[in-house]
């Protein structure tokens, strides 16, 4: 599954913060499931869509948890893995790989091994 969300950051450095800039955030799930039950991709669509929700058209720095922790990329993924993965648990399924890129050529990416 693919998505794409909208939304500004600025990384923090030790001496301070960068720019605010703006990124769509291209959000790719591989999912396995655990049975020969069929999953309801539809349901769970809806309801990465209210994670999404959350963060879409936002700053990210003043959103929890970004605005503890920084809005980095790396981060960004760390989070959305934790999350979809709990989502993924309710429909008997696991979330494999996530990949997230900020732009067509920076991409991170967590695989469950």
């Amino acid at each position: 599954m693919t998505s794409y969300i909208n939304a500004s950051h600025a990384v923090r450095w030790e001496g301070g913060m960068g720019k605010e800039h703006m990124h769509t955030w291209a959000v790719i799930c591989e999912i396995h499931v655990n049975n020969d039950r069929m999953v309801r991709f539809d349901a769970i669509e809806e309801e990465l869509k209210e994670v999404s929700a959350n963060v879409s058209g936002k700053f990210l720095n003043t959103v929890p948890p970004f605005d503890r922790i920084n809005p980095t990329l790396e981060n960004l993924t760390t989070y959305f893995f934790q999350v979809i993965t709990d989502i993924l648990r309710k429909s008997n399924a696991v979330l494999t790989r996530l990949e997230i890129g900020e732009s067509p050529t920076r991409f991170y990416c967590i695989t469950l091994r």
